[in-house]
Formats: structure tokens, sequence, C-alpha cells
């Protein structure tokens, strides 16, 4: 295992979900805390960056704060984990018909109220007998703020910071949410890439295809910067489509393989990479 990657959450309980087991929640409080000193320095950090890599740009990301699993037993039996804590078990849980957070590593409770995707499609979960569901707590963020906090020199102090001040280590972090694909050939290869030498983080190493789901995807006629928690809402589905579409569009992209050759994606689970101080993201199968 690489010492520098995690998992927060695999779903081997299941073979991996798929599209319509997942939901997403959206709310301005799983958004990154925000104050003036950090914003300085963000916006010290970017214009130095940019100055360096002028091929760099802004553009909005969706923050993963925390996730829930919740599954639906027949029988009314109590939580079999009652009394365990901790996001690295919080997986285990999913087996027992209670709703357990798993945080980014720790929740944070907020006034502002939750939005949620209500459609699920299709019944059981790859041949269980219950149906299951992820729901990802989604704020919003930027690649800028990722850059002047996850890749800051400061962000030991940062996250020391925001386990004392609220309780979360990663609560002033951007925590973008990243996609990334273990994509199986016909004949039982992997696919690896050579990332460029123009990009902001582990430039010229090899990679599974991936990137990031794009909030502008699902805010047509916004702009970028003017896209918020509120301009989403009523488009949860929506974006629960472009996270789970977008690591196909990430592999049309980078290799080259049209849609039509590729599976349904399936998610594997969430690894944090702490190369950028514990940045998200999610991984799928694909065929």
């Amino acid at each position: 295992m690489d010492p520098d990657v995690s998992i927060l959450l695999h779903c081997a309980s299941w073979r991996g979900l798929r599209e319509w087991q997942v939901q997403v929640e959206l709310s301005s409080r799983f958004n990154r805390h925000a104050s003036p000193d950090i914003e300085e320095h963000i916006e010290s950090m970017w214009e130095e960056r940019i100055k360096r890599e002028p091929w760099l740009f802004n553009g909005a990301k969706f923050r993963l704060h925390s996730t829930n699993w919740t599954t639906h037993h027949n029988s009314g039996q109590q939580c079999c984990c009652s009394g365990e804590k901790g996001h690295d078990e919080a997986h285990k849980h999913a087996q027992c018909g209670e709703q357990h957070a798993v945080p980014l590593p720790n929740t944070y409770s907020g006034d502002s109220p939750v939005v949620k995707s209500h459609s699920l499609k299709g019944s059981g979960c790859l041949g269980e007998p219950r149906r299951v569901l992820l729901s990802l707590q989604l704020g919003l963020t930027c690649y800028k703020d990722y850059l002047g906090t996850n890749w800051s020199e400061r962000v030991g102090e940062l996250q020391r910071r925001g386990a004392v001040e609220l309780g979360d280590p990663q609560s002033l972090l951007a925590q973008p949410l990243g996609v990334g694909a273990v994509m199986a050939t016909a004949d039982g290869q992997v696919v690896l890439l050579k990332r460029s030498q123009k990009v902001a983080e582990a430039a010229g190493l090899l990679d599974i295809p991936g990137g990031h789901p794009e909030p502008k995807a699902v805010c047509n006629g916004i702009s970028e910067e003017s896209i918020t928690i509120e301009s989403l809402q009523g488009k949860e589905e929506a974006v629960l489509k472009e996270i789970f579409s977008s690591v196909l569009a990430e592999i049309r992209d980078e290799v080259n393989v049209p849609l039509s050759s590729l599976s349904e994606p399936i998610l594997l689970g969430v690894a944090l990479n702490h190369t950028s101080a514990g940045r998200p993201s999610a991984e799928f199968y694909v065929r």
C-alpha cells in the first residue's frame, strides 16, 4: 500500500456500487471554512503560481465533506455496530442497517439546510437482498483554493487550526473531489498514463486516468465564478450523473477510447491522497 494514500471507504461488500445506489447532499455547510488571513494567503499563492505556470487556470470544484452509508433491512433489528467510532472503521458499519457518517476526518454541524437527491432507479444491490445507499455530502470549492490550502507550505498549520477551532482538521482545506478509473482492457491489462510536465501536481509521474467532476457541467448559462450551492439546488441528480460520467469523459479525453467502448463505471470507494493533505478521489472500475 502506498503510504501516501489511505482508503476513506470501500464498496467491496457489494463488489462496487452503481450510480443508482448513490445519492448526493448539497449544502453550504459542507464548504471550506474561510477567514480573511487564509483568503489573503490563497490569493498570494495563486499569483505566485500563475507567474511560474501561466497555463494554470481556476475553476469551480465539488468539495467532499463526508459520506454516509445507509442500508435498509427488512427487519428492525438494532444496529450491530453501536459504540464503534472512527472513519477507518465506518465502511464496516454498512452491514448493520443504520446510518453512519464517514467524515473527512470529522463532521461539522451547521445551520444551513441540506438538499438531497431522492430518485433511486432499480432495487437490490448487485445481488444483495437489501437496498444500499451511499450518500456523498458535497459543498463547493475551486482549484485556486486547492492549491492555496492543500498544497500550501502552511497546510500543517491549517489542519491544526481546523482541529482546534472547528473540531475538523480538514475544515480549512479545499478538499476538491477527484475521480479516477481502474480501466481494464479486454485482454486483461490495466491502463496507466504518464502525466504531463505542465500540471500543478505529480508532473511526469504514472497515474490512472482521472480528473474532476465539474460543477459548470450542471450549471448551464451561469459563469463559473457565479456558481453557488443555491444555483445547484434541484440539480442533485445531475450532480450525481456528472460524478459518474466525468470519469468516462476523462478516459475518452486522456486515453482516446470512445464512450461507446466503455462500460458503466462501478464505484470502488474513496481514497485520500496525503501528498496533497488528504485530498479525496472517488475511484471507479471501468471495462
